[in-house]
C-alpha cells in the first residue's frame, strides 16, 4: 500500500497553525448482489464507513513519515496527531503462525535482525511473488524469536530523523494491535479505525500458513467481523478479498497498482486480466460484487507524464462511484521524491514540497480518502480544502 500551489494567504496560514497545534496536540450473483448493497451502503448509508469523515486520513503504516513503520510508536504518533484511521498493519505470519505487523515478509530493512548472531543461518534467498528476494522471512522465525528483534527506519535516505528511534519498538502482532485499538478507544473517548492488509497471500497459503483464516479468527474473537466492525480490510490479491468476504463481513477494499501490472494470484492462476482492466467500468463492478472499495496508486487517479508532473485526472473516481465503491488511494507522503516533480522543491530527498498543493490537487478530484504517511500535513491540507 507512493501538489499546485498551496494556499499562502495570511489567514489560511494561519489557520494551519492553529489546526496543526490542535492535531499534534491530540462470484455467485447472490454473494454480487449481497457486495453491491454493501458498498452503496458504505457510501450512502448510515453508521460503518458512512462514518467516516471525507476525505478519510489514513495514517500509512501510522504515522511512518516520523517513526519506524509499523509500531506502536508510528501508530500511537498517527492518532495523536489526528488520523481518522490507523494502517496496523500489513500481515505477515510466523513459523508457528501468529500474525505480526510488517511491510514485508523480509525484514533486513525493517528489524535490526542483522545484528543478532544467533540468526546469522537465517538469512536465505526465495522467490517472492516472482522476484528473487534475500534477507531473512518472517515465516522462518517463530514469534517468540521474532519478540527478541527491534524495529529500524525502512528508509533512512530520505528520513535520517527517524533513526533516532531505531531499537526503541519491538514488532507487534496483529492481537496486540486489536487490543491496542479497544484500549486507545477508550482513552479518547472515541472509536478507533484499523486497516490492515493480507501480504502475499496467495505465497503464504502455499507454505500452508493462509492468512484470511487467521485474520477472521482473531476479528472473530474480538467481536470485530461485522459490517460496521472499526476494521477495513484489504489486500493487492482480489482473490484474498474473495476469500474475506466468505469469512467475514468486515468492509473490504482491493489494492490496485500500476495499469500494466498484474495481481499475483492472477498469474498463478493464468488470469489474463491487468489492473488497467480491472479499472474499467467492467472490472469495477466485478470487484464490487465482492468489495466496497478500491484502493488504487495515486497514479490510476491521476497520471504523471514522462518528467514526472501531473496531468488530467482520468475517469477512475467517477466510475468506482458509479460502481458503488469507495476509494482511497495510495500513499502521500511529504518528501520529494515521492511528490509529483511539479510540487518538488530542490532536490534534497529529505525536503518537504508543496505538500499541501499536492493533497488538494488529488482531494479535488472527489477521492474518500488518501493513506498518508504524514497525517498532520493531511489533516491541514484537508482543512483548507474543505474551507476553500
Amino acid at each position: 500500500m507512493g501538489t499546485q500551489e498551496s494556499d499562502e494567504r495570511t489567514h489560511g496560514t494561519g489557520r494551519r497553525a492553529l489546526l496543526g497545534a490542535a492535531v499534534l496536540g491530540a462470484g455467485a450473483a447472490a454473494l454480487g448482489a449481497a457486495g453491491t448493497a454493501r458498498a452503496a451502503d458504505a457510501r450512502h448509508g448510515g453508521g460503518g464507513l458512512k462514518s467516516l469523515p471525507v476525505p478519510t486520513i489514513i495514517g500509512h503504516r501510522g504515522a511512518s513519515g516520523y517513526r519506524p513503520e509499523h509500531t506502536f510508536g508510528s501508530y500511537q504518533l498517527a492518532l495523536d496527531m489526528g488520523a481518522d484511521v490507523v494502517e496496523a498493519g500489513d500481515l505477515v505470519p510466523t513459523k508457528d503462525g501468529h500474525l505480526v505487523c510488517r511491510h514485508e515478509p523480509e525484514i533486513g530493512g525493517t528489524t535490526d535482525v542483522s545484528a543478532h548472531p544467533e540468526f546469522a543461518d537465517r538469512k536465505t534467498t526465495k522467490t517472492l511473488d516472482g522476484v528473487a528476494t534475500t534477507g531473512w522471512f518472517t515465516e522462518d522465525f517463530t514469534l517468540a524469536e521474532l519478540k527478541t528483534l527491534r524495529a529500524v527506519e525502512r528508509i533512512p535516505a530520505n528520513r535520517p530523523h527517524n533513526t533516532l528511534y531505531n531499537g526503541r519498538w519491538e514488532i507487534p502482532t496483529f492481537e496486540e494491535v486489536l487490543r491496542w485499538q479497544d484500549e486507545q478507544t477508550r482513552k479518547r473517548g472515541k472509536q478507533v479505525w484499523i486497516y490492515p492488509e493480507t501480504k502475499h497471500p496467495t505465497y503464504f497459503r502455499k507454505l500452508g500458513l493462509g492468512l484470511e483464516e487467521r485474520v477472521a479468527k482473531l476479528l472473530r474473537k474480538y467481536g470485530k467481523d461485522k459490517t460496521n466492525s472499526p476494521v477495513i480490510l484489504q489486500s493487492f490479491e482480489p482473490s484474498s478479498i474473495q476469500r474475506l468476504d466468505k469469512l467475514v463481513d468486515n468492509p473490504l477494499v482491493v489494492l490496485l497498482s500500476g495499469a500494466s501490472s498484474r495481481p499475483w494470484d492472477f498469474v498463478e492462476a493464468g488470469d489474463p486480466r491487468t489492473v488497467a482492466d480491472l479499472v474499467t467500468p467492467e472490472g469495477l463492478e466485478w470487484i464490487a460484487s465482492y468489495a466496497q472499495g478500491i484502493g488504487p496508486t495515486l497514479d490510476l487517479v491521476i497520471p504523471k507524464d514522462a518528467s514526472g508532473n501531473l496531468t488530467t485526472p482520468t475517469t477512475l473516481v467517477d466510475d468506482a462511484h458509479d460502481a458503488g465503491l469507495i476509494l482511497h488511494p495510495y500513499t502521500m507522503r511529504n518528501e520529494n521524491p515521492f511528490l509529483p516533480a511539479n510540487f518538488r522543491k530542490g532536490t534534497d530527498p529529505t525536503a518537504y514540497g508543496d505538500v499541501f498543493g499536492a493533497f488538494k490537487t488529488y482531494f479535488a478530484t472527489g477521492i474518500d480518502g488518501v493513506f498518508s504517511d504524514n497525517a498532520d500535513t493531511a489533516l491541514l491540507a484537508r482543512a483548507d480544502f474543505v474551507d476553500g
